[in-house]
């Protein structure tokens, strides 16, 4: 998974005729020059096993065939690491870096520490903040618009991890220095163009000033702007960044009130957040608003189309749990009084609440607890939801999978090398190796399997996404394999793992973990809710396969065995096979 830039570091082969035949020591990471905020970093190479490596004069432990991955502490600055092998040299400089902003000195505010940092616009009486990062002990404030707002010395907050640390298991917060961290917030009863705020600081009889980044709007709830999504699904988020939890995509022509801004994000009236460059503004358009009375529905061979005719297309979600599938609506009202649904091969009955103004939920009570996939689109003004039906299979036992269509997506791929082994050999090049024998097996089970690709090229994140919705397989399965974050125990840590992100992906995912681990033996690194571009797609349960970590010496070796290689690829198409059988 961690993208390892795979240069390989070949030792510094002395010039002597002797030492030019020496085999090569290869450290495929780090590179010199380095930069990490980790406290630690493990480094990843190869030599013939015969011999000792040193890393700075102390021996590592290496696999059989002569791979390593030990790790070693990191201190700030300029972390200087020797690796011998024979009468081979390397040096390697690793450039520790301080996660935490660094104090200023003398009568100066932190470099880029002023928030906001970026344009921002809020409604009236909304409590805006501003931080600033100080020398201790100065006095430090915020002019805007006439008025004086504090700045005042934080108290110690703990700091988070990052989401990988997820993934080494050490997602713990530890605490901060706040010193030098103020703070300070205030409301605006009117709308206004307040412009950059200015910060002041006075510390030893000295005072400076200095403008913000961003410009301070706070809008007129008479005249806010109507946004339209123009993309085929608007990313909605918790937040103003990337940083922020993705929520349920928005439909292509869905329009909402935009009630602020923070740089190139806007929020939406609802509460999400989705940057501006998904949509258009609609210059004059009114705050959406819709009633909704009858739903109606239509049942296709492989599908039903639950159809909800609206006066315009407004924000929605939807939540999958055990047995329901729940889709909510914003900015509409019910007048509905009666609603049409036979009896369907999918849905054992369909109920509806006006769970508060402006929001109303509709729950699908499904006849089984597998569910196949849905997609949302807007055709004008009527929101479509097309759940699928399950898929027909097989009646005998060797050819179960028969009409059973599965999207296999060798992860990676071109320019996109994915995580390095020792060797300098790709993830990439694995990842194709193992989804072909995959296939073959899958295809002797009776299905139709369809590759995202079948050689060594480049298809993006989107385009693997797009082939997911326009085949409408079953199931999708991503291959990859595995690597850690800067701070992860290489040697130690190794296994199988599946990742799921919709709720439908769910069975699957814990399924085959178990399945894999169980038949071949292997070490389990666990199961994963991660919000993964191959786990996202809603058309169809998808999961993402990660078969053994190539930063680990001993599994290496299995990744690269062509004998192990067969046995996972039967592993995961009996696994698939058995899943089915178990949820048919």
């Amino acid at each position: 998974m961690k993208n390892l830039l795979g240069l390989v570091i070949l030792g510094c082969i002395l010039t002597s005729s002797v030492a030019l035949a020496e085999p090569s020591l290869i450290v495929v990471f780090p590179q010199t020059n380095y930069q990490t905020s980790a406290q630690k970093i493990f480094f990843l190479g190869t030599a013939p096993p015969d011999g000792q490596v040193l890393i700075n004069s102390k021996p590592i432990t290496r696999s059989k065939a002569g791979h390593f991955s030990p790790s070693f502490p990191l201190q700030l600055g300029e972390n200087l690491f020797t690796v011998r092998y024979h009468n081979q040299e390397l040096k390697i400089k690793v450039i520790g870096l301080n996660a935490s902003p660094e104090l200023p000195q003398g009568v100066a505010f932190a470099k880029d520490s002023l928030t906001p940092a970026v344009d921002i616009a809020r409604l009236p009486g909304e409590v805006i903040c501003f931080s600033a990062i100080a020398p201790p002990n100065a006095n430090v404030s915020v002019i805007l618009a006439n008025q004086t707002i504090a700045l005042l010395p934080q108290p110690q907050q703990a700091q988070l991890p990052s989401n990988l640390a997820a993934l080494t298991g050490q997602n713990q917060p530890h605490a901060q220095s706040s010193v030098g961290n103020y703070q300070g917030c205030t409301t605006m009863a009117t709308a206004a163009d307040l412009g950059k705020p200015q910060f002041q600081l006075t510390l030893d009889g000295k005072t400076i000033t200095q403008p913000g980044s961003g410009k301070i709007e706070i809008l007129s709830r008479a005249q806010l702007p109507v946004s339209e999504v123009t993309v085929e699904s608007g990313v909605a988020r918790t937040g103003p960044s990337t940083d922020h939890s993705r929520l349920t995509p928005l439909p292509k022509g869905t329009r909402a009130t935009v009630t602020g801004r923070e740089g190139e994000w806007l929020r939406l009236d609802y509460g999400a957040w989705i940057n501006s460059k998904e949509t258009r503004i609609l210059p004059g358009a009114v705050p959406p608003q819709t009633i909704i009375r009858s739903v109606g529905y239509r049942q296709l061979p492989s599908a039903t189309e639950i159809v909800f005719p609206l006066q315009v297309p407004v924000p929605v979600s939807v939540q999958q749990s055990e047995q329901t599938l729940a889709l909510t609506l914003y900015n509409t009202t019910a007048q509905t009084d009666i609603i049409r649904l036979d009896d369907n091969p999918l849905i054992n009955r369909l109920d509806w609440q006006q769970e508060a103004p402006g929001q109303v939920k509709y729950t699908f009570n499904l006849k089984k607890a597998q569910q196949w996939g849905y997609k949302l689109r807007y055709d004008g003004t009527t929101l479509v939801l097309a759940l699928r039906h399950p898929p027909k299979i097989g009646n005998t036992r060797r050819k179960l999978l028969a009409n059973f269509k599965i999207v296999l997506d060798p992860g990676h791929g071109g320019k996109e090398s994915g995580a390095s082994g020792p060797t300098g050999y790709l993830e990439k090049d694995v990842n194709l190796v193992v989804s072909k024998l995959l296939r073959d097996e899958l295809v002797k089970r009776g299905a139709t399997v369809v590759m995202t690709r079948e050689d060594d090229k480049e298809v993006s994140l989107v385009e693997r996404q797009a082939i997911i919705s326009q085949e409408e397989p079953a199931i999708a399965i991503s291959i990859h394999h595995n690597s850690l974050p800067d701070d992860g125990d290489a040697e130690k840590i190794k296994g199988f793992a599946a990742f799921w992100y919709q709720p439908q992906a769910h069975s699957l995912a814990i399924f085959l973990q178990t399945y894999v681990v169980k038949k071949l033996g292997k070490p389990s690194y666990g199961v994963f809710w991660d919000n993964l571009a191959l786990t996202r797609p809603t058309a169809a349960p998808s999961v993402l396969l990660e078969l053994g970590f190539m930063s680990n010496p001993d599994e290496f070796e299995q990744v690269v065995n062509p004998e192990e290689q067969k046995k996972m690829a039967k592993a995961i198409a009996q696994g698939i096979t058995e899943w089915l059988r178990s949820v048919k």
